[in-house]
């Protein structure tokens, strides 16, 4: 079985700073990091492979400096890593970026057949969860989303089944392989790397392929060519200029305070009390 990992390096979001002139992301100085949401999809992975012997591929595009994150991920148990990187990438939005993934994972495919593509649900530089789909379509893989707990993998018959978080509940899926899945954030908890992956890490070779070992056939299909999404504007939230009020609260009497506390959200937000009238109305389902 083996198992393929989509990550990103990505900028720390605590240090990001909108320029107040440009509006324009201020990259400099910002300490990279994977992102967070693809730590649940590796460390789904690892534990996929511990109980089924599996091998785990980590993939990224991006510059040469995103190789600091391919071996983090080999520290923590991936057995293969595969850095995408050349200059036409550069500006890629989420249609080119699956674009070019999705390439790549053929040719993986074509060394090694691949039954799962993990992902995280979303990056939070773009936040547009757009990228894990389209890997999905461009290679006819089931997909599931969201997913919070891989309940059983039969290889036997090629079927998967999963949790998956959605509104109003979870939902128990199964479906066939090969399938791409979107992890949900605490699904479940990083391992920390061991002092024998962390040397193996250190000495691995990570592959650095270009646009023809990705096998893109189409160049106008990836960076800025290939990519029609069209920024207008980045900027900040504006600070809040209210602050936060305070309720007393007697431990004595803690019904007299939520009802103190329901009293004013009440006079401060009349569309909440007019939906809480409106369900009150017979026929209306909460």
């Amino acid at each position: 079985m083996h198992i393929v990992v989509c990550i990103k390096q990505v900028p720390d979001s605590t240090h990001i700073r909108v320029h107040p002139v440009t509006n324009t992301i201020m990259r400099q100085g910002v300490p990279a990091i994977i992102n967070p949401y693809d730590l649940f999809a590796i460390e789904e992975a690892l534990r996929l492979k511990d109980r089924l012997g599996c091998t785990v591929t980590v993939i990224t595009m991006g510059p040469p400096q995103a190789e600091p994150a391919l071996r983090k991920a080999l520290s923590l148990g991936c057995d293969d890593a595969v850095l995408v990187t050349d200059k036409i990438f550069s500006g890629a939005d989420t249609l080119a970026t699956s674009y070019v993934l999705a390439s790549a994972i053929r040719m993986l495919h074509k060394e090694t057949p691949v039954d799962i593509v993990f992902t995280g649900k979303q990056t939070i530089d773009g936040d547009t969860a757009q990228v894990g789909p389209g890997i999905a379509k461009r290679l006819d893989m089931e997909l599931l989303t969201y997913v919070s707990r891989i309940s059983q993998v039969d290889l036997a018959t090629r079927r998967i089944i999963v949790e998956r978080r959605a509104e109003g509940g979870v939902q128990v899926l199964e479906t066939r392989l090969p399938a791409l899945i979107t992890m949900l954030e605490g699904s479940n908890e990083l391992r920390f790397a061991s002092t024998p992956n962390m040397f193996r890490a250190a000495r691995a070779t990570v592959r650095l392929w270009d646009r023809t070992s990705a096998g893109i056939e189409d160049i106008k299909l990836v960076g800025l060519k290939g990519s029609p999404t069209v920024v207008s504007r980045v900027f900040g939230p504006t600070p809040r200029a209210e602050k936060a009020k305070q309720i007393p609260f007697d431990p004595a009497a803690p019904d007299a305070a939520a009802a103190a506390l329901l009293e004013q959200i009440l006079a401060e937000s009349p569309r909440v009390q007019e939906e809480l009238a409106h369900r009150r109305q017979p026929g209306v389902r909460d």
